[in-house]
């Protein structure tokens, strides 16, 4: 049966590179993504994403979002807001490390207090991970407990990317325009493959679907269906 894609966690850093705290939200980041949180992460590309890596953009739509910011300006935050959806969580390196600026190094050379900066928010970032994806974890072994997720063969791996997520989307026309809709090909399968067949019965249960990965306009809501339920109908057709 067609499968939609196991839940991971999306992480972005901000890609400031003027002050600590941006080195900080990296090799934060990167930690979590390739020793404690392997499995359950993904990175996504904050220059990429602005600029409109669809992967990335999709990604953020689909899967709860951690953003991590050096400072303030919370760049990764507003531009996961602006363009996929507000971030599941979002950190702060400026407001919650104890250490100032100057204290944690330089851009290119943290200092110790530094990296014990980077440690904390690696282990702040991992907490949040467990509980976004409810997890309850084996401290000693730092592995998932049997009960709360199938263990995975351990294996080193480098960082996963969102781009390659394999979170595949369909363009409609819509009240005169095109949109993208997340995962609509895999709900169209589920569907079909659970014998729902394109009448008024199945609208209501599609529809649900649909906006579970998607944001779906009100005023649009009876354009989006009868559209949607125009492409299950032929999607069916096409499948017998």
């Amino acid at each position: 049966m067609s499968e939609l894609p196991k839940k991971k966690v999306g992480l972005i850093a901000c890609s400031g590179e003027e002050i600590p705290e941006g080195t900080v939200t990296r090799l934060a980041v990167r930690q979590v993504l390739e020793s404690l949180r392997p499995q359950q992460t993904v990175t996504i590309c904050l220059p990429l994403f602005l600029a409109g890596g669809e992967g990335d953009r999709a990604f953020a739509r689909f899967h709860p979002t951690i953003a991590v910011d050096g400072c303030e300006k919370r760049c990764a935050a507003r531009g996961t807001e602006m363009y996929s959806g507000k971030p599941a969580v979002s950190i702060v390196v400026s407001e919650s490390a104890s250490p100032d600026s100057a204290a944690l190094g330089s851009v290119r050379r943290l200092s110790g207090a530094g990296m014990q900066v980077v440690r904390d928010v690696a282990d702040q970032i991992a907490r949040y991970v467990d509980h976004l994806l409810d997890l309850e974890w084996d401290r000693q072994s730092g592995q998932p407990l049997a009960s709360s997720q199938p263990q995975e063969q351990s294996k080193p791996r480098q960082a996963a990317c969102s781009c390659g997520s394999g979170i595949p989307s369909q363009a409609l026309r819509v009240a005169g325009r095109e949109v993208a809709l997340i995962a609509l090909p895999l709900v169209f399968a589920q569907l079909r493959e659970a014998g729902r067949r394109p009448d008024d019965a199945t609208q209501a249960e599609l529809m649900r679907a649909v906006k579970t990965y998607n944001l779906i306009p009100e005023e649009e809501a009876s354009a989006y269906a009868e559209t949607i339920m125009q492409e299950y109908a032929a999607f069916c057709r096409g499948s017998n």
